[in-house]
């Protein structure tokens, strides 16, 4: 078994893990994990946040299995138990997102339509929404609809000092310094839960330093120049005013109030131009939904089991 538990962080039922390769030989981990025995709905694919990895999840997977979903999640290229391009420098460094959208397609050809039941659906997180949103058109056929959870659209400061990011992130990627850490970002952990910007529940914060310290292989540091310069170019491409109307997958995008990571107000415009897409904001709640209060991991909740049905 490649899946590392906790006590109160078991494995869910039924998991099957291993190991799939890219066409640009990239190792991927992988877990599918069969719906609770009952009334089948059909296949979420789970898309993880950057630095993130499986094991993190456990709790939201164990909930969509009792929805009557199968689940199938993954590692990005770089984090968690999935291995590096044979030519990165630096582990969870990429030169483009476009090198995600490769592992997601990969996933869902070889694990998701290969050894799940449809309909199929998606569930993002952070940067696994901005990697969904550009790669819809080539899955049109196979996604059926996406909730997007605090979506990697722009930045927390969306606007002025977001431009300022975006032309500085390209000026230091031109000189070399792609492999260096972000200014800033520390190393990539949170000090403490006081000063942590993901979540306002303590117990689920505690619960994923746990997860680190049982398996430091899972972690990777701040993010590089080079991410952010990957990042800035994807999120550019969804100002352009043609993005909107090519998103070809219907979408639900929900947004954390009191997000400090990414910015609410840029995925609210965003929806706008989506011609299938609802856009719903969580008072209160911090960047990770997934992992927040009760008070708002139920409304997020609500929202999801409203926009995905059991029925096509």
């Amino acid at each position: 078994m490649t899946l590392t538990e906790i006590p109160g962080n078991p494995i869910p039922d039924g998991a099957v893990a291993g190991f799939i390769e890219t066409p640009d030989r990239v190792r991927l981990r992988y877990a599918r994990f069969p719906a609770t025995p009952g009334r089948l709905k059909g296949t979420v694919t789970l898309l993880q946040g950057r630095a993130e990895f499986i094991e993190k999840y456990f709790e939201v997977i164990r909930e969509l299995q009792e929805r009557g979903f199968h689940v199938v999640a993954f590692d990005w290229r770089g984090q968690g138990g999935s291995g590096s391009h044979p030519g990165s420098l630096k582990r969870g460094n990429v030169s483009s997102f476009s090198r995600y959208r490769i592992d997601l397609e990969t996933v869902v050809r070889q694990i998701s339509l290969a050894d799940c039941p449809g309909p199929h659906y998606v569930l993002a997180h952070s940067t696994g929404g901005a990697v969904f949103l550009s790669a819809t058109e080539r899955l049109r056929t196979q996604i059926s609809r996406a909730v997007l959870s605090a979506p990697f659209t722009g930045l927390s400061d969306f606007g002025r000092k977001e431009r300022m990011i975006f032309r500085l992130a390209r000026l230091l990627a031109m000189l070399g310094l792609t492999l260096a850490p972000v200014p800033g970002q520390g190393n990539g952990k949170a000090e403490s839960f006081e000063t942590n910007r993901q979540t306002s529940d303590r117990r689920r914060f505690e619960r994923m330093v746990e997860i680190g310290k049982a398996n430091p292989a899972l972690e990777i540091g701040p993010p590089t120049i080079g991410w952010l310069a990957a990042a800035v170019r994807c999120l550019m491409s969804f100002r352009e005013l043609r993005f909107g109307p090519s998103v070809a997958v219907p979408v639900l995008m929900i947004t954390a109030g009191r997000d400090r990571i990414v910015s609410s107000r840029a995925t609210e415009e965003l929806s706008t131009r989506i011609r299938a897409a609802g856009f719903i904001e969580i008072p209160g709640a911090e960047h990770e939904l997934l992992m927040e209060q009760d008070v708002y991991r139920d409304q997020f909740w609500a929202a999801f089991d409203a926009f995905i049905p059991g029925e096509e």
